[in-house]
């Protein structure tokens, strides 16, 4: 059988092809699903996707009308896919349940160090000579308090590396991990969370319930001088008032490796193009905002466990079985998707 897949990077695409050997045939397209390019799946009973794409009710309605009866998503989240529709058109849905946690726990850290120390600031003036400690002062982070939204599997990697920096651990999440606790994290509400933080870093889903998770309030809420990361989804920041919060001279950095608006920019070269995003367009001037393409999970160990993953999926669907990645299994919409 020959599966196209959507959205695959450089980088990524010999690891797919790879892991598919002998398997089946997999055409590997660097566009992503949207309504303008569903209509290339025709003929394709499997199709793989990427986190960006469109599977919204029209799109899947496209791909259900060219044959195809299975997607498997290639990433964690699936907020970007209307489950009751496929579930109506009797279509497979998987995706990738968990993968290296470590991955996007230490781009987060990354970006935590970035902004909190000028690093890019840094490197932009030595290229050019300018070795000026101006601008520059950091703060130690040994001694501060984080604040941890989100305390699953990546929430706790990022927690135990902040218990090796020395900080203080506050954590929120509608489920406590014991393991977080074992480390000296304190869970507390939202409320006390922003109000005392020097770091505040997201690993929510993004569902109904955590869209702007960060609005205008929980903002006003945080520290002047406190550092704000979200290695997530971009939804769980407005980001409007993101930019009225930093245009009043708040928040000492912002690290985003996400964006609530990033699908048709992220994965692309938009380098020759006018950028008609506003908000995005306002919030790149700032000097202490770090923005990078949603690169956290990309990782040659989270990029092959992710596709193993999407091979597995693959071939329970053939065979005719489900695991803990199936979203909707023939129409069958599982309790834990709805």
């Amino acid at each position: 059988m020959e599966i196209v897949a959507f959205g695959v990077q450089a980088d990524e695409q010999p690891l797919l092809e790879r892991a598919f050997e002998g398997r089946h045939q997999i055409r590997s397209l660097d566009v992503f699903l949207n309504r303008d390019t569903a209509p290339i799946a025709r003929g394709y009973e499997i199709v793989s996707t990427s986190v960006n794409a469109d599977l919204s009710a029209d799109v899947l309605q496209t791909l259900s009308a060219g044959g195809t009866k299975m997607i498997a998503q290639r990433s964690t989240g699936f907020n970007n896919i209307d489950l009751e529709a496929a579930a109506d058109l009797l279509m497979t849905i998987g995706r990738v349940s968990s993968y290296s946690p470590y991955a996007v726990a230490e781009f987060a850290w990354g970006l935590t160090l970035a902004v909190n120390r000028r690093i890019v600031r840094a490197a932009n003036r030595t290229r050019n000579f300018d070795f000026r400690l101006d601008g520059l002062m950091g703060r130690d982070l040994r001694g501060r308090t984080v604040g941890v939204m989100g305390t699953g599997k990546i929430g706790e990697a990022f927690t135990r590396i902040a218990h090796g920096i020395g900080m203080n651990l506050l954590g929120w999440d509608i489920v406590e991990n014991p393991r977080c606790i074992e480390l000296g994290l304190k869970y507390v509400g939202k409320e006390q969370l922003f109000a005392e933080a020097d770091l505040i870093t997201l690993h929510v889903p993004l569902v109904e319930a955590t869209r702007h998770l960060i609005d205008a309030d929980a903002l006003a809420a945080m520290k002047d001088d406190a550092i704000l990361v979200n290695s997530s989804r971009g939804g769980l920041i407005d980001t409007a008032a993101l930019v009225e919060t930093l245009k009043a001279g708040r928040l000492t950095g912002v690290g985003l490796d996400v964006y609530e608006e990033e699908a048709g920019l992220f994965f692309f070269d938009r380098s020759l193009d006018v950028i008609n995003d506003d908000t995005l367009a306002r919030l790149m001037t700032f000097g202490n905002v770090l923005v990078t393409s949603h690169q956290a999970y990309f990782t040659e160990e989270a990029v092959g466990q992710i596709i193993e993953a999407t091979v597995t999926n693959v071939q329970d669907y053939l065979a005719g079985r489900t695991n803990e990645n199936m979203l909707v299994t023939q129409g069958q919409l599982p309790a834990a998707a709805r």
